[in-house]
């Protein structure tokens, strides 16, 4: 079977490693980048529970192939807290008990980033509409619509406390502007037990 070598970002990361052509996305991250928190259900993308977002879209990873994702950036759930603080979406998974056995929560956490991000202030039957693609094996809808909703509610306080933070603090001093970006380091995709990768708060 054919290879070709894959170079591409996961997390702020970047990743490169070799694997066949037919090798889906949802593997490559699991098995040679070591980030198990993707999770697999049906493979054929009708779960969502594989969802991550690829150039900042929502993307359904055993649907593509690994290939496909050269040189792309590409968000999983684990790059979603920040060392031990959680995302407020995460947070408001936990305090609104919108997971129970949390194989289908990456899929679901990812969904929202990106429907927030889109329609930060929705409606119940929005944010229904917009978890629709995701199925959850524990039936547990009702909370996680309400999780939702709370973390809509967080992010939307934050970006307008940030707005008048950004009023009252002026301009930035000139070297705080131009401080370079730091060159992500590059990492050798490679056997999973090699590199363990926390799952985001949630189960194998």
């Amino acid at each position: 079977m054919a290879t070709r070598d894959i170079a591409l970002t996961i997390n702020g990361r970047a990743y490169q490693g070799r694997a066949e052509v037919r090798k889906t996305l949802a593997d490559f991250i699991r098995e040679d980048c070591g980030l198990t928190g993707t999770h697999l259900g049906c493979e054929h993308g009708v779960c969502g529970a594989c969802t991550i977002l690829m150039n900042g879209e929502a993307v359904r990873s055993c649907l593509l192939f690994a290939v496909q994702a050269e040189g792309a950036d590409l968000r999983t759930v684990e790059g979603l807290a920040d060392g031990d603080r959680l995302h407020p979406i995460q947070q408001a998974f936990w305090e609104n008990h919108g997971l129970q056995c949390g194989f289908c929560t990456p899929g679901f956490l990812m969904t929202t980033v990106e429907f927030l991000r889109d329609n930060p202030h929705p409606t119940e039957r929005e944010i229904r509409e917009g978890l629709a693609g995701n199925l959850c094996r524990c039936t547990g809808y009702q909370n996680i619509v309400k999780a939702v909703a709370a973390a809509a509610e967080v992010l939307a306080a934050a970006k307008q406390g940030a707005r008048g933070r950004r009023r009252t603090s002026g301009h930035l001093p000139a070297a705080v502007k131009s401080t370079p970006r730091r060159r992500p380091k590059v990492r050798r995709a490679g056997p999973a037990r090699a590199r363990r990768r926390r799952s985001g708060g949630t189960t194998r």
